[in-house]
């Protein structure tokens, strides 16, 4: 069960540049890379479904009232990213957005919240639309329910 916390003991994406990233908006606090170009990022960390150990990466986001919104896509590979295929085997999470830290739940969006969130999620970032036509799975998008009394703001 990831948590908060686990933010600094995770092991990094597999991915060099997601993993330089992640270390950078780590290392800043969130002052480098939680906004770049329009885009907002934020870090997650999942358990590691057959390893236990956690693992974090960076996603951009978005908002849907006081959850966090985030697209499954893998830049459109036929098949789902770890982190998501985490989140479907624990679905308590460790996120930083900007300077606050949160234990979140993660669920998968309902087809009718799914419907309403990627177009939304396809205007911050236009590539989840090719990301889309390149593959036959239905991209997941997957909400992060902050859970009450699990927040702490880092300094």
């Amino acid at each position: 069960m990831a948590v908060a916390e686990d933010l600094d003991r995770a092991t990094d994406s597999q991915w060099d540049w997601v993993a330089e990233q992640t270390r950078a908006y780590l290392a800043s606090n969130g002052a480098e890379g939680h906004e770049s170009d329009g885009l907002r990022m934020l870090v997650l960390a999942t358990t590691g479904r057959k390893t236990g150990v956690p693992r974090r990466t960076c996603l951009i986001y978005g908002t849907s009232g006081d959850e966090f919104v985030v697209v499954a896509s893998k830049g459109g590979a036929d098949e789902d990213p770890e982190w998501f295929k985490n989140i479907v085997a624990e679905p308590s999470v460790g996120v930083q957005v900007g300077a606050r830290r949160l234990t979140a739940r993660a669920r998968v969006a309902s087809p009718e919240e799914r419907e309403v969130l990627w177009p939304q999620m396809a205007r911050v970032f236009p590539l989840y639309d090719e990301y889309a036509q390149k593959t036959d799975r239905v991209i997941p998008i997957v909400l992060l329910a902050p859970q009450g009394g699990h927040e702490t703001a880092r300094r």
